[in-house]
């Protein structure tokens, strides 16, 4: 799946299930900042990534991402390791 596809779906799903605002998500923004989710928003968030792209994400690969570029790039590289 192309970067931008990932990014559109993430997107949408951020505005219209997680009442993001589209305007503060770009590459470089704070995820945690700019998303404010408590810990079951991101159960939900794991649940709607894996109905989206089939693949998981645990809370190990949350720590990891700063950044929406690292939260886009975490998802494409476990679709890739998927379908590797």
């Amino acid at each position: 799946m192309e970067r931008e596809k990932i990014v559109a779906i993430v997107n949408d799903f951020l505005v219209n299930e997680f009442e993001v605002d589209g305007d503060e998500i770009s590459n470089d923004a704070n995820l945690k900042n700019t998303l404010g989710l408590d810990s079951l928003d991101y159960i939900d968030m794991v649940v709607v990534i894996e109905s989206n792209f089939g693949v998981k994400l645990g809370e190990a690969d949350f720590k990891k991402m700063v950044t929406f570029a690292d939260f886009y790039s975490t998802i494409e590289n476990k679709i890739a390791e998927k379908n590797a």
